[in-house]
């Protein structure tokens, strides 16, 4: 087997939490009685709604696009009639632009073919995959078209699998893994067609060692079809799964400052976003649906779940049973980058790894107090930044005096927040940093 591997500066190891789904098979949740799609669910612009109220929808028919700018259309996950264009309730915007659909409980479900891809061109497998609205659902919603045509002047030699799943609590990666191995690996392929390169490989933290098994068999399927898929096991340690963190500990290549991927060769796709490009390309399926965790302590019933994008929480709490009496906070995402929220109709996203219910005994509410000048964040920034001095200046009321110790490098891990002794919020005043640099 492949030496373990991982990035050298910074990281930290707090608790997994995975035990409590990570053997549990997807399930397929019923069809709610309403969906709530969200307009703007990728980097970019926002979609318009291409429908209005009272229209008749089939699973798959297109509901809203883009005319210009970054973005990727969007779909309706059921057949069924639009009840309203109007807003829905969003984890950090409060509400957002979005398009609710009366879903027909009658309708049939949409079958999808599979169909030969290997002789299209790379240009017609790249329109696949814009046209059926593929963006990086590991967490980023960019759109995966784009990243499939780096800059000419920065020749792409690697594509990087990423299956670290290094958040706690996160097990769906894991579970598409186990449970979906080949089509991950095809979808592979077909991002390696569309690069024009023949190097794969998947990174998998060694906490999964059963993902890792499944995919290397996969992987091993492929030979003499003429591409190179390997699987490389990584170490436990967050933030293992991040971007830049990943291509050092498999390539040894340092992205630059402020650069893309593609500046040192290399292209990175979440291996969840892969089987969505299996399913555009093979099954011409847009991306309607996608599995989360549901974890914590505070549900009932923990589970990992493919559920319809615009599924709302509270379908998802009475599917698992409901919550617990000692629910404290629930959290769009991992307990790291995730946002807690205080409202459960708020509607799966494209990008919604997991929803977490957590108690008094999952969360540290201790109160902040000041700096005391440990170091610790700086010790744990797997980027090299000051998160301190960054804290203090947003407390100073200068904000916008904080790109020099690096503000708009940090991809907020949260790392330097959780090993602070003084429970400072330091990725809060780093997204507020950045949000009032901008504006200065």
């Amino acid at each position: 087997m492949a030496p373990t591997l991982t990035f050298p500066k910074g990281g930290v190891h707090p608790p997994e939490s995975k035990k409590l789904t990570e053997n549990l098979a997807v399930e397929v949740m019923p069809l709610p009685a309403e969906l709530e799609i969200i307009l703007g669910q990728h980097i970019g612009a926002p979609c318009a709604a291409t429908v209005a109220k009272r229209a008749e929808v089939s699973e798959g028919d297109l509901i809203g696009e883009v005319s210009k700018g970054l973005g990727v259309p969007l779909h309706a996950p059921a057949s069924g009639k639009v009840k309203a264009v109007g807003n829905s309730g969003h984890p950090v915007r409060v509400s957002a632009p979005s398009v609710t659909i009366t879903v027909d409980q009658e309708a049939p479900d949409k079958q999808y073919q599979p169909r030969d891809w290997q002789n299209d061109t790379s240009q017609e497998l790249l329109k696949r995959v814009h046209d059926a609205g593929i963006i990086g659902i590991g967490g980023a919603g960019f759109p995966t078209h784009v990243k499939l045509k780096p800059p000419s002047d920065n020749p792409v030699d690697t594509l990087l699998l990423n299956g670290a799943e290094c958040e706690p609590y996160i097990t769906a990666d894991h579970r598409a893994m186990l449970e979906m191995a080949p089509e991950i690996v095809e979808g592979a392929k077909i991002l390696l067609k569309i690069l024009g390169i023949t190097n794969c490989v998947i990174g998998i933290e060694n906490n999964k060692p059963d993902a890792i098994k499944m995919m290397t068999d996969a992987a091993n399927g492929t030979a003499g079809d003429g591409f190179s898929i390997t699987v490389q096991p990584l170490e436990v340690k967050y933030p293992q799964g991040s971007e830049k963190q990943l291509i050092q500990a498999i390539t040894g290549r340092k992205v630059p400052a402020m650069a893309l991927p593609s500046a040192v060769g290399v292209v990175v796709h979440n291996v969840s976003t892969t089987k969505a490009v299996y399913d555009a390309v093979v099954l011409e399926k847009p991306l309607v649906e996608k599995v989360v965790t549901i974890s914590g302590k505070g549900i009932n019933r923990p589970a990992n779940l493919l559920v319809k994008v615009g599924t709302k929480l509270i379908d998802i709490v009475e599917f698992c049973g409901g919550v617990k009496p000692d629910l404290s906070r629930v959290v769009m995402g991992g307990p790291m980058m995730g946002f807690a929220v205080s409202d459960l109709n708020i509607p799966i996203s494209k990008t919604t790894s997991s929803v977490l219910f957590l108690t008094d005994e999952e969360i540290d509410a201790n109160p902040l107090s000041a700096c005391i000048r440990c170091g610790w964040c700086l010790d744990a920034c797997p980027m090299g930044l000051e998160p301190k001095e960054i804290g203090v200046f947003v407390e100073g009321n200068r904000a916008e005096d904080t790109e020099q110790f690096g503000v708009f490098e940090c991809f907020e891990c949260g790392s330097c927040a959780y090993v602070c002794p003084a429970k400072r919020p330091l990725v809060q005043f780093v997204r507020l940093a950045k949000m009032k640099a901008k504006r200065s």
